[in-house]
C-alpha cells in the first residue's frame, strides 16, 4: 500500500476567512468557540460558516481576486513561505518576498471584506519535498526556530492587518505529538494576537483489520493540541472509493464506510468523535480533488489517473457538501486557487464551481 499519510502534492497553499451570507445557523450548546468561550445558548453564527480557498504558492493577485468572485468565497487562505533546506533540517527562515506578496493580497482582500486565515507554509528544498515528510533532526532547535518564524509573521502581518485566524503549523506528521511545545507556542501567540488560532492536522485512515491504524487514530484524537486551538482544522484528503468514477450517492455512502482497500472507515463518525472529544468547531482547512478519474481514491495525488474527469471532481465536492451539515462543521477551504495553469489539477472545474457557489448560498 502506498504511503497514505503523504499527500504528495502541495505546490500550493494558503489561508483566510470571511463572514458567510448564509441563512441563520446555530451552534450546539456544547461547542466551544473561540478562545475557550463556551456558547451556552442558541445564537446566530453565520460568521462561523466559512467558504474559503487555499492560494497556490505561485498565485497571482489578479487570479486570486477573480477566483473569490468566481467561487463566491467569503475567505481566502494566504500562505507565507518558510524556507527549509532538507527534510531533516531544523533551521528555518521566513521568505521575505512571500511575506510582502501576502501583505499585498491581504490589503486587497481587506478592501473587499474578505477575511484572511494566514498560514506559515514550509517550503522544503525549494518546494521539492512535502511537509508531511519533514522530520527535523533537532526537535528543540526546530521549535525555537519555528516559533521565531511564527512570531515574525504575527508581528509583520497578523497583528497589523487584524488577520481573522492564524495557523501555527499544518500537516507536520512527525512533530504533531510534541504537545507541550505546541501548547507553549499557541499560548505565546495568543498573548500577542487577538485573532483565532488553529493547527491543521493531516488526514488519516483506519481499518478494523489494522490495529496500528486504530491505535494511531486514538492517539490523534487524544492530542491536547486540539484543546488549545480555537477550532480544529483538517486536511481532508480521505481515501473513499476504489472506483474510477462514482455517483454522488456512492460517495456519500463511502464517507460512512470507505471501500478503498476494504477498510470500511467511517470518516464522518471519526471526525465527529474528534469534535466531541474537544468540543471545538471543525474546519476542513484543505478540501480538494484532482480533475481526474480515481480522484476519490487518492485525493492527495494530483494525478491518480491520466483520464480527465471534471465531473468526478465535482461529485466528490457535492458528496462532502451533502454530508457535512452538522452544527459543529465550521466550513471548508478549497484546494487550490489563485493559479489556473494546465498543471493545476486541483483548480476547480466549471462543474465544481457550481457546487462550491451553492454551498452556503
Amino acid at each position: 500500500m502506498a504511503r497514505p499519510i503523504n499527500r504528495r502534492t502541495r505546490g500550493l497553499i494558503a489561508a483566510a476567512v470571511v463572514i458567510s451570507a448564509a441563512g441563520l445557523l446555530w451552534l450546539a450548546d456544547n461547542v466551544t468557540f473561540p478562545s475557550g468561550r463556551l456558547v451556552s445558548e442558541e445564537q446566530d453564527v453565520r460568521e462561523l460558516k466559512i467558504k474559503s480557498g487555499n492560494l497556490s504558492v505561485d498565485y497571482t493577485l489578479e487570479q486570486a481576486l477573480a477566483d473569490v468572485e468566481r467561487l463566491g468565497l467569503n475567505a481566502v487562505n494566504v500562505p507565507v513561505m518558510v524556507e527549509v533546506d532538507t527534510l531533516t533540517s531544523s533551521r528555518v527562515r521566513v521568505n521575505g518576498e512571500s511575506l510582502m506578496k501576502a501583505q499585498s493580497v491581504i490589503h486587497e482582500l481587506n478592501k473587499r471584506n474578505v477575511r484572511v486565515l494566514l498560514e506559515p507554509y514550509p517550503w522544503i528544498g525549494k518546494g521539492v519535498y512535502y511537509e508531511t515528510d519533514w522530520k527535523p533532526d533537532d526537535v528543540e532547535l526546530f521549535f525555537s526556530e519555528w516559533g521565531q518564524a511564527v512570531d515574525e509573521i504575527v508581528d509583520r502581518i497578523a497583528v497589523p492587518e487584524s488577520i481573522y485566524a492564524l495557523y501555527v503549523a499544518s500537516n507536520l506528521v512527525y512533530l504533531e505529538t510534541y504537545e507541550k511545545q505546541w501548547a507553549d507556542l499557541i499560548d505565546r501567540v495568543k498573548s500577542r494576537y487577538d485573532g483565532l488560532v488553529t493547527y491543521r492536522t493531516n488526514w488519516w485512515y483506519t481499518a478494523d483489520w489494522d490495529a496500528a491504524s486504530l491505535e494511531a487514530y486514538e492517539r490523534k484524537i487524544d492530542n491536547n493540541i486540539f484543546g488549545k486551538v480555537d477550532f480544529v482544522s483538517i486536511a481532508a484528503y480521505f481515501e473513499l472509493s476504489d472506483r474510477p468514477v462514482n455517483t454522488v450517492s456512492q460517495l456519500v455512502d463511502a464517507l460512512h464506510s470507505t471501500t478503498v482497500y476494504g477498510r470500511k472507515q467511517d470518516v464522518v463518525d471519526e471526525i465527529e468523535r474528534l469534535q466531541e472529544r474537544w468540543k471545538k468547531p471543525v474546519f476542513f482547512g484543505e478540501l480538494g480533488f484532482p480533475k481526474r478519474e480515481y480522484a476519490a481514491k487518492h485525493p492527495w495525488n494530483p494525478s491518480p489517473s491520466d483520464n480527465y474527469s471534471a465531473d468526478e471532481q465535482a461529485r466528490v465536492f457535492e458528496a462532502y457538501r451533502l454530508t457535512f451539515t452538522q452544527n459543529w462543521f465550521m466550513g471548508f477551504s478549497v484546494f487550490a486557487i489563485g493559479e489556473s495553469g494546465e498543471d493545476k489539477h486541483y483548480y476547480p472545474s466549471e462543474q465544481s464551481v457550481e457546487v462550491i457557489r451553492n454551498w452556503y448560498s
